[in-house]
């Protein structure tokens, strides 16, 4: 059986030939005082570079739900009312915002019973805070309240400051590795004339979504982790090459 041919050789860098420049068809003559030959061509390195970088979720929401029910409407409702305020004020305390928290309350009959409901969603930028919250009411308020576990996620912002970071990170090896080249060669690296993405790429991690996929038997740590964003870039870079490369700089 033959064997199949080896995929071919990975470039990630070349030095260009010296390219002469373009004359002009019809050149106008030269002012006095201005005329002179062409400039020397100029010599490129074309490199190829990438980079991949993460990011942990930015943003924690947990759901708490509580309930009562009650012969009387207005003792149903009091009891909610007494621990939805105790929640919102152990959140103020430890520095959560208002706007951060939302409450939806639902009150219905149950046959000879009036049921009250409340679910407060409360979004967390600290994770250490939103742990201190969760242990503190679990402590306080027992099983009268059922926590959910935390959904983390990112914020188009943390999205979109990712993709800025290993943008700039996939230039910057592109950068070193042109350097290197020319090092190699004897020669100093000039300034780029050219950068262009060639290939951008974004996995795992999750935008803001009420719906999560993970099993309540995930730890913290696991669940931050499964939320983890991940993006990787690759550049198509050209940059002149000035000359030799000076030999204290070399030295150093």
């Amino acid at each position: 059986m033959a064997l199949s041919a080896p995929p071919p050789a990975r470039v990630f860098a070349e030095l260009a030939p010296a390219r002469a420049l373009t004359p002009t068809p019809t050149p106008a003559p030269a002012p006095a005082g201005r005329g002179g030959p062409p400039g020397p061509p100029r010599r490129e390195v074309h490199v190829s570079g990438s980079a991949e970088l993460s990011a942990s979720p930015d943003r924690a929401r947990v759901s708490l739900r509580l309930s009562s029910r009650k012969e009387a409407a207005g003792a149903a409702r009091s009891s909610v009312a007494r621990r939805l305020e105790y929640i919102a004020q152990s959140a103020r305390q430890r520095g959560v915002p208002e706007e951060n928290m939302t409450v939806t309350e639902d009150f219905s009959r149950v046959e000879n019973t009036y049921q009250m409901e409340a679910e407060v969603c409360i979004i967390f930028s600290d994770f250490g805070k939103m742990q201190n919250v969760c242990n503190l009411l679990i402590e306080k308020l027992g099983t009268s309240i059922t926590i959910s576990p935390p959904h983390f996620y990112h914020t188009p912002e943390a999205v979109d400051t990712l993709r800025r970071q290993v943008c700039v990170a996939a230039v910057g090896n592109t950068r070193r590795k042109a350097q290197e080249v020319c090092r190699l060669f004897g020669q100093s690296l000039g300034k780029p004339l050219l950068i262009r993405e060639e290939e951008t790429k974004e996995w795992g991690g999750h935008v803001d979504s009420h719906l999560s996929n993970f099993p309540d038997s995930l730890t913290l740590q696991e669940r931050i982790q499964n939320a983890t964003a991940y993006a990787s870039c690759r550049v198509f870079a050209v940059f002149e090459i000035k000359g030799k490369e000076n030999r204290r700089n070399k030295l150093l």
